[in-house]
């Protein structure tokens, strides 16, 4: 009822009567003000006035399931959500709930972390109430083979929820670090459940610095935050909302195709890389050449000094600017 009560005060102009949610939810005015009470204890400021009613003045920057349900926009992506205030790794905990049937769209979210992983085996530190930890489940129809593309458009989600949100010029760089001025804000990281001919289900990883005004040594010069590029706190649970937003609707798309062909122009938008020169890093094997965006099944395109183009998937491969990360 918390989310609920939420929702309607942020939603509903001036005081709403207490009589009037009574009626909604049902419940008796003791019920509605132990709902507020634990509001308050949450550390929501919301103001009482007799023969008024409630009224929200203010509120933390908290990530509970109550919180970014009062916000969610979307049909099922989130609609399901497992908060935890210290976890190992949400990407962990996801594929628990996931063999134990939790449903398409489910979202774990975590205000610290201190297991998470990124790409090839790579540390995710989240500082406790500065950042972002959450993994979405999903059970797509598709085949395994195509299941790497999801990484993709969760990257486009999360770049997108920068953008519409802040203001902010997210790009991508290939395949789906989300940075801003030529740092990276976001990680994401794939993980899949499958046999042969298809998906049980996949658990989409990402982490997302948004309050963080420092970073280790090691990171520095390659790692921002939203409130560092914005000049302001941002609120965490505004981003997860607008990223679920996004994600629902670049997933549909995507599944009418199975492929990103009717996404690839919207990514390629993105793309940092975009008809610069980059190195592509092999195992036993560097090359140089001019990003030309990704094709239907999001291998990046890199022509080479001889016009060959090279299709690169991402494996074990890393690409990068000539000068630098980007």
């Amino acid at each position: 009822m918390k989310s609920e009560i939420l929702h309607i005060l942020r939603n509903q102009p001036g005081y709403v009567s207490g009589q009037e949610l009574c009626r909604q939810f049902g419940v008796s005015r003791t019920a509605v003000w132990k709902a507020i009470n634990q509001l308050k204890e949450e550390g929501y400021e919301i103001e009482a006035v007799t023969n008024k009613g409630y009224r929200i003045v203010a509120c933390p920057d908290v990530i509970s399931a109550e919180e970014v349900k009062s916000l969610l926009d979307t049909c099922w992506a989130g609609q399901e959500i497992a908060y935890y205030s210290l976890i190992d790794s949400t990407n962990n905990k996801a594929k628990k709930l996931a063999e134990e049937g939790a449903a398409h769209g489910t979202l774990v979210i975590a205000d610290e972390q201190n297991g998470g992983r990124g790409r090839r085996g790579r540390s995710w530190e989240t500082p406790p109430k500065s950042s972002i930890a959450m993994t979405l489940i999903v059970r797509p129809d598709l085949p395994p083979e195509k299941a790497s593309m999801l990484t993709l458009v969760m990257g486009m989600a999360v770049a997108s929820a920068c953008r519409s949100l802040l203001d902010l010029p997210a790009g991508i760089k290939w395949p789906n670090d989300v940075v801003l001025d030529g740092k990276k804000i976001c990680g994401i990281l794939t993980e899949m459940s499958a046999e042969m001919d298809g998906i049980h289900y996949l658990v989409i990883g990402t982490g997302i610095n948004v309050n963080m005004n420092e970073f280790p040594e090691q990171i520095r010069q390659t790692a921002t935050s939203l409130s560092l590029e914005a000049g302001h706190p941002v609120n965490r649970a505004e981003v997860i909302c607008r990223c679920m937003k996004y994600f629902e609707q670049y997933y549909e798309t995507f599944m009418e195709r199975q492929d990103l062909s009717a996404l690839q122009e919207a990514y390629n938008g993105m793309l940092v890389n975009m008809d610069r020169e980059v190195r592509v890093l092999e195992p036993g094997n560097t090359y140089s050449g001019i990003s030309r965006g990704i094709n239907d099944r999001g291998e990046l395109l890199v022509e080479k000094e001889d016009h060959t183009v090279e299709r690169v998937f991402a494996g074990e491969v890393s690409v990068r600017g000539i000068y630098g990360y980007v």
